[in-house]
């Protein structure tokens, strides 16, 4: 054994592992169980083997073992096609040795691997029946499996039967509840973890941190940075860029720079990066593009994602000739734009008014324009009563079967702009036959560490009444503040005194107003709602700001709008 332990160690190349499955084989040693399945063990699995000739070493052995099947299946399981784990397993089954824990696990990986639930829960089964459950390590990789493949219910049930659990099963269902965007019960098991005397690490956080940024948890969010830092956790360069991305999800770019500024870890690309889209996603595209030249300065080389965010930058600015120049350079830098790039050009161009040019740049680009190019088309038609190529756009949108509700609500309110009522009703007609109904806006805003949903025209909540009586009052000042409602902003064919109560109680509105009713004179308050902020709403919180000397910040679907003193740091331009 000592002889084959120093041999196993010298096999550093797939040639070494074949001179020693020969002298195995001369000396008679291969067919001893223990031998023949370390040297397939380190076929299948090792930086030096090769899975293919592992398989071909396995069908030589005349009575495998559990183990030599194990070897194989977790060589397998960790291959880039993970899903063929499944299939050994099955074979193990029919035949004549017992699969083991190990077994089980090694092809549960593979099932969180490959997404395979329908798999995993007939595994589950097979745990169970075989009398695997007490094994935490098992009942973990069966948590994992159910978490990464959206199964959280399932996860969830794996994790409350656990008599014993250990920190790689609560991180397993932290992250899945964080990525299944049930961000609220990730921060409350996180919490409960905490509570029940763990110590959370660098996976646990990550996790956590996740959650609150999709929440805008700012609260939260700064006490897990707490946390981190007590614990010494910010040594670890991927958490810190976690922890800047929290801050500029939350709207705290000043907070996350803090952050990028003060790294005791090394930057890495991603850092950089993270950092570049922050600042791009508040709207400040001359910091975005000057840490982009200084990330060339520290000699890191920028990639795709580092010219995608400084593009970003440039088309939430409204730098226009800078994006176009920075889209010019790419190719000089090594650096090939993909469709993503090509998209922010012809969002970046569309959105300035240069309709023509972006379309140009559709039709002539080297890959099929999908639909999101025509999408961001219509937008900008949309904001410059383009109605003829509106139309060209919707025809695309069509062919390309787009079912989206916004790609027809955009054509109506384009028609509707030009009280062009026929033309939406036509449209409108289309939405009911194709069964497109408009996606219901919400938002949420975090008051005393809870967070609180609001959709439109909301009567659910606790507070509604003090909500509305807020409203109305708003309604008042920023009326003598000489606010006339954006009833343009509404699609149907209605009167002025209904569109102006459609458009009242937005849900950003609501939360906007209860987070005045709720939290003290001078506090910031945070929202983050689902769909693009609308003019009107735009408008009011402007208002809101200047009036009651608030500091309000917005996250909507594509941006931060950060309203101060009337004013939005969007400078209008979104």
């Amino acid at each position: 054994m000592q002889s084959l332990d120093s041999l196993l160690q010298k096999c550093t190349s797939l040639s070494r592992i074949k001179q020693l499955q020969a002298h195995l084989l001369v000396t008679g040693q291969f067919q001893s169980t223990n031998a023949r399945t370390r040297l397939v063990e380190l076929c299948a699995i090792s930086p030096s083997g090769d899975l293919s000739f592992a398989t071909r070493v396995f069908h030589r052995i005349h009575l495998p073992s559990t183990n030599d099947f194990n070897a194989i299946l977790r060589g397998i399981a960790q291959s880039p096609e993970p899903a063929g784990a499944v299939s050994w397993y099955r074979a193990m089954l029919r035949g004549s040795r017992r699969v083991d824990a190990l077994s089980c696990s090694f092809a549960l990986k593979a099932c969180a691997r490959a997404l395979a639930i329908s798999e995993a829960m007939q595994l589950h089964s097979q745990v169970v029946r075989f009398g695997f459950c007490a094994d935490v390590l098992l009942r973990t990789t069966l948590l994992d499996v159910y978490a990464k493949g959206g199964d959280l219910d399932s996860a969830e049930k794996v994790f409350d039967e656990m008599p014993v659990r250990d920190i790689a099963s609560w991180n397993a269902l932290i992250s899945g509840l964080a990525q299944g965007h049930r961000p609220t019960e990730a921060i409350s098991l996180y919490k409960r973890m905490k509570e029940e005397g763990l110590k959370p690490n660098e996976v646990t956080v990550i996790g956590a941190l996740s959650a609150c940024s999709q929440l805008g948890a700012t609260r939260e969010g700064g006490r897990v940075h707490d946390y981190i830092t007590e614990e010494k956790l910010d040594q670890n360069v991927q958490v810190c860029n976690v922890v800047i991305d929290m801050y500029a999800k939350c709207g705290f770019v000043d907070k996350a720079y803090e952050v990028f500024d003060g790294m005791r870890s090394r930057k890495c690309l991603v850092t950089w990066n993270t950092m570049i889209m922050a600042f791009a996603m508040q709207g400040d595209g001359y910091k975005a593009i000057e840490l982009f030249k200084q990330m060339g300065q520290a000699g890191v080389e920028p990639d795709a994602v580092s010219f995608l965010a400084a593009l970003c930058a440039c088309n939430h600015a409204g730098l226009v000739e800078e994006g176009v120049r920075l889209f010019d350079s790419m190719k000089e830098c090594g650096v090939v734009p993909n469709v993503k790039h090509y998209g922010t050009v012809v969002d970046l161009l569309g959105r300035a008014g240069r309709i023509k040019e972006a379309y140009d740049i559709i039709t002539s680009m080297p890959m099929m324009p999908d639909v999101v190019f025509w999408q961001s088309l219509l937008g900008a038609c949309k904001t410059y009563g383009n109605v003829e190529m509106a139309e060209i756009a919707s025809r695309h949108l069509l062919e390309m079967g787009s079912n989206g509700c916004g790609d027809f609500v955009l054509l109506s309110n384009i028609y509707a702009a030009r009280a062009r009522w026929d033309d939406v009703g036509r449209v409108r007609e289309a939405m009911k036959n194709r069964d497109i109904k408009k996606v219901p806006g919400f938002s949420y805003i975090e008051v005393d560490g809870k967070i609180h949903k609001f959709n439109n025209g909301d009567q659910g909540h606790e507070s509604w009444q003090e909500i509305y009586r807020k409203l109305e009052e708003i309604r008042f000042k920023i009326t003598e503040h000489g606010y006339v409602a954006g009833t343009d902003f509404v699609l149907h064919d209605i009167g002025d005194e209904e569109k102006e109560n459609a458009i009242c109680y937005h849900s950003e509105k609501l939360a906007v107003a209860f987070g005045l009713i709720s939290t003290a004179e001078r506090t910031p308050i945070q929202v983050i709602k689902n769909l693009r902020i609308c003019g009107d709403c735009h408008a009011v919180i402007k208002l809101i700001s200047k009036i009651y000397n608030r500091e309000i910040i917005v996250r909507d679907r594509t941006r931060f709008h950060r309203f101060r003193e009337g004013s939005c740091s969007c400078r209008d331009y979104w």
